[in-house]
């Protein structure tokens, strides 16, 4: 049986993991993760959004 649809409303914290299939890697290399961490940067500021970050 599918999971039901998340809450999505303004103010509500969202735990999002990435993480590959079986852990393989997510990016193919250092410039594919640059990229995604830029695109980041200039959404988050854009739109009002908090990150918070767990260091691995």
């Amino acid at each position: 049986m599918p999971r039901l649809a998340r809450l999505d409303a303004p103010g509500v914290l969202h735990h999002v993991i990435i993480r590959g299939i079986e852990r393989r890697d997510i990016f193919q290399d250092n410039k594919d993760r640059d990229d995604l961490l830029s695109r980041l940067a200039d959404l988050l500021p854009e739109t009002g959004t908090s990150c918070y970050v767990h260091p691995v």
